[in-house]
């Protein structure tokens, strides 16, 4: 079957190259549209399996046209690549919130154009069905601090591609950071459909069909719950929507990954109340062991048990941090993992969407967050060797053999 392009553009001329480019590359049938309006009724009425969009137009930009797309369920999961002159990071952050999957500079490649659509058409999520494989209920982690800019989404990416990579199972990204959670950003998904796509709904709406819709994959195979673009929106995700998403999400996937944010609000407190283990980050400095201790007493006070608690110490400065036993005995809890202090590591894999367990798996960083998601397992998983073997579950099982 022919894949159905529709591309936007002003310029005749530009939409002719299109055309013409995917008319002799063959397998394309191709509409055109030299107007936002035009786009948006024919995307509505015929739904393209992919949208080529102008960012420069009259009246209503490419920017524009993709926000009205992602707003409209009809449209809000057809794939968008925005065609541009200029590759400035503004326009692409300004992409990114508008909710395009990709960018293509003019002039581009044929060849190009083609792959970039064919990864787009591949990355659509789908949403696990209920088979013998996910009668088990999935295992929820809760990546949590009270203590910002101690590297909690950072933690739960490595954590969510890591299991994904180790286990070649289904595996939900999910970011409770409603205030602008950045888990897409991490993983360089645009924001195509967020948490805000499903807070206009109650809870008794909420169907796995309408939220494999709003999941966004990456080609790690995780499958992400983005964070709304504006900061108003976050205010429309009400406890019941969470609780509601996170029970469906668990009856499908084999690993929910909670990317919390930095309080106990009540959207906080539903993820954390089905999580059934905690991952809790802390710096090796006063104002962040406080901070545990706070959150430490409160997971008492909640009945969330200490033996679910794995404490991770990230060593986010140089040196003159607390010594690690002086925390652990003011804590009264072991810290299972350090992360050492690796900056040009992790600014570079947040600018590029890019985590080390993913982008350098043979790193002592990506060797690290994949021994921490094979801990982190099911008992069930780690009792039984795979079917099919991942190359990253024989690395961990090589570097679990007792050294000679």
């Amino acid at each position: 079957m022919a894949i159905r392009v529709l591309t936007v553009d002003d310029n005749p001329i530009n939409l002719k190259l299109v055309v013409i480019t995917l008319q002799h590359a063959g397998g394309y049938e191709v509409f055109t549209a030299d107007n936002g309006p035009k786009a948006l009724e024919f995307a509505t009425a015929n739904k393209p399996d992919i949208i080529l969009l102008d960012i420069t137009m009259p009246d209503m930009d490419g920017y524009e046209v993709c926000l009205r797309l992602r707003a409209n369920p009809v449209t809000a999961g057809i794939p968008v690549i925005m065609l541009t002159a200029h590759d400035t990071l503004e326009e692409k952050i300004k992409g990114f919130e508008s909710g395009a999957d990709d960018y293509l500079i003019k002039p581009f490649q044929s060849a190009e154009l083609q792959a970039r659509i064919k990864v787009l058409l591949r990355r659509k999520p789908q949403m696990p069905t209920l088979s013998q494989e996910t009668v088990r209920q999935g295992k929820v982690i809760a990546v949590f601090s009270l203590r910002g800019g101690v590297g909690v989404s950072s933690v739960a990416t490595n954590l969510a591609c890591g299991l994904a990579q180790v286990w070649g199972s289904s595996v939900a990204l999910v970011d409770l950071s409603l205030t602008m959670g950045q888990s897409a950003l991490m993983l360089n998904l645009s924001l195509r459909n967020t948490w805000a796509d499903l807070a206009n709904m109650s809870p008794e709406e909420l169907e796995p069909d309408l939220l494999q819709n709003v999941l966004i994959s990456s080609p790690s195979g995780v499958a992400v719950l983005a964070a709304p673009r504006a900061v108003s929106d976050g205010e429309l995700v009400k406890p019941e929507h969470v609780k509601k998403v996170i029970e469906m999400l668990r009856d499908r996937y084999s690993y929910v990954v909670l990317d919390m944010p930095h309080d106990f609000r009540e959207t906080s407190l539903a993820g954390l109340d089905l999580a059934d283990g905690y991952v809790t980050l802390l710096a090796p400095e006063l104002a962040s062991v406080r901070a545990m201790a706070g959150a430490l007493e409160v997971f008492d006070t909640l009945g969330y048990a200490r033996e679910k608690v794995t404490m991770v110490l990230n060593w986010v400065f140089e040196r003159r941090g607390l010594a690690r036993k002086d925390i652990e005995n003011v804590l009264r809890q072991t810290i299972q993992m350090v992360v050492p202090f690796a900056p040009e590591t992790f600014v570079s894999a947040i600018n590029l969407g890019a985590p080390p367990v993913i982008a350098a798996p043979m790193s002592p960083i990506g060797a690290l967050f994949e021994d921490f998601a094979y801990s982190l397992s099911r008992e069930e998983d780690q009792k039984q060797k795979p079917a099919n073997p991942s190359e990253a579950w024989k690395r961990v099982q090589e570097r679990m053999l007792p050294k000679r």
